[in-house]
């Protein structure tokens, strides 16, 4: 099988031109598309507690606390560690990661504008439908694969 005919490779491809596209965008606001990613996952009003960050953005534990020492010294977020725990440390972000926050928002906004106005409804949701399936397969996968499980489906 050709590399182009395979659902991974085309996932993969499609991904990588969105990242692309992203950083020229969030370059031109002196940032990254994974800073943008991280910033707007964290809740505007109450920040979000540093261990949900990781599982909300598909990351490893290692690579978060690296982007979050970035972030936090480039003065986006602060760590804010609880009076009653001090092992519980929130991520709040600061006034200039929230202007960086509504930078990568308007950029996710203005590129599903684009693709809502050019691709129709209909082939949307049978993409949204296809993709939700994929994941679902991968996930089940992930899992035997976990629980040390050999499937025909997937050796």
């Amino acid at each position: 099988m050709r590399k182009e005919k395979t659902i991974d490779f085309q996932i993969k491809w499609a991904w990588h031109s969105i990242s692309r596209m992203y950083n020229a965008y969030a370059a031109r606001f002196d940032t990254t598309m994974a800073v943008g990613y991280v910033l707007l996952n964290i809740d505007i009003e109450n920040g979000t507690p540093a261990t949900k960050i990781a599982p909300l953005l598909g990351m490893e534990p290692r690579s978060l606390v690296r982007m979050l020492k970035n972030l936090e010294e480039k003065g986006l977020i602060r760590r804010e560690v609880s009076k009653d725990d001090k092992r519980f440390v929130r991520i709040v972000l600061t006034e200039l990661g929230m202007e960086k926050r509504e930078v990568a928002r308007e950029g996710v906004i203005s590129f599903n504008t684009l693709i809502r106005d050019k691709i129709p409804l209909d082939k949307l949701v049978v993409f949204f439908d296809v993709i939700k399936e994929i994941n679902r397969l991968v996930e089940d996968e992930n899992q035997k694969l976990k629980a040390g499980e050999i499937t025909e489906d997937f050796q």
